[in-house]
């Protein structure tokens, strides 16, 4: 199939990379021309403008905006909507307010555009691991573009089928590689705003559990009481055949595997958004999400106090997502 991809980020680039390996042609653009020309020169149909990927794209089109939530992303998904042939479909894969979603894709079904939410996890791995993805929108719409989804997915790869599926249940078997059509719009961004104050509370838990392993107040027990741990020996251990395992805790390992003491990072933990979001629904839900609210309010508690659990949510957070923190 023949895509455009808008924002060519961390991510986006990587999407364009994946789909363009799995026989898709990719028409990209975004505002720093390198990275247009990065992904030209491995095979994709650069454009320097939204206008000129109009003219590059089959009619009707097929967008994928990968831009950061807000103003970015609402200023071009309206760009492209002014202009939009009917039948045109415009994906938001980035990290949208799931109500916003609703709102757009009212203003695009006016104009007979189709709007589908991917809320996408992966990160900067997801070009070999591929990217599991929460879909929403118009069942029409999504079946059309499973063939660019099934690509972007991880596939079944070698992880165990779960015993007891069963397609009877009306489960979805595209599960088993790596994506769902969660249902209409806004339902995919809201699995994964969900996804991610998970994601928070998961994190907060081993940065807890290696602040009491690093002791940082350990001087005022008696000596006999104190211990002196090799923090990289004890993830790298719980990585196998322990109940805690996971892929935060292998980005763990290997981060103290390079740096003992974490002094690469400032601590200074950033929200971008999602916690707060899956907060707010859970009070207009009236349902109780104690740790995942503790797990926010001790990233803005980093920001003022930080501890060796905080440079571990750091590091986490630089492993899967490339991110950098703000310095201190």
């Amino acid at each position: 199939m023949k895509i455009g991809i808008v924002g060519l980020g961390r991510m986006g680039g990587n999407i364009a990379r994946r789909l363009m390996r799995g026989g898709h042609q990719c028409v990209v653009w975004d505002r720093n021309a390198d990275a247009v020309k990065e992904l030209a020169g491995e095979g994709a149909i650069p454009a320097d403008s939204l206008d000129a990927m109009r003219g590059l794209l089959a009619d009707p089109a097929i967008w994928w905006v990968m831009l950061p939530a807000g103003d970015p992303t609402e200023q071009t998904v309206a760009a492209i909507g002014e202009k939009a042939a009917p039948g045109t479909i415009v994906i938001d894969g980035g990290n949208t307010f799931w109500k916003d979603d609703i709102r757009r894709a009212k203003a695009l079904a006016a104009k007979g555009v189709d709007y589908v939410d991917v809320g996408t996890s992966g990160g900067v791995w997801g070009l070999e691991r591929g990217f599991c993805m929460m879909i929403g929108g118009p069942k029409a719409a999504v079946d059309l573009l499973d063939p660019i989804f099934d690509t972007l997915a991880p596939g079944t790869g070698s992880v165990p089928r779960t015993p007891n599926r069963d397609p009877a249940d009306n489960e979805d078997p595209r599960a088993e590689k790596g994506y769902i059509h969660a249902g209409p719009v806004g339902a995919g961004h809201f699995v994964k705003m969900v996804h991610n104050g998970i994601e928070y509370g998961l994190m907060q838990a081993y940065a807890e559990g290696f602040d009491v392993l690093a002791g940082r107040n350990a001087a005022q027990l008696p000596e006999g009481e104190r211990f002196d741990f090799n923090l990289a020996d004890i993830a790298e251990v719980w990585r196998r055949g322990s109940v805690i395992s996971s892929w935060l805790l292998d980005l763990t390992a290997t981060a103290l595997a390079g740096d003992h003491d974490l002094s690469h990072y400032s601590g200074n933990v950033a929200d971008s958004g999602e916690g707060r979001w899956t907060i707010d629904a859970a009070m207009e839900q009236a349902t109780p999400v104690s740790v995942l609210t503790t797990a926010l309010f001790a990233r803005y508690r980093s920001r003022v106090d930080h501890l060796f659990g905080d440079k571990l949510l750091s590091a986490m957070r630089y492993g899967f997502g490339g991110h950098i923190e703000r310095p201190e």
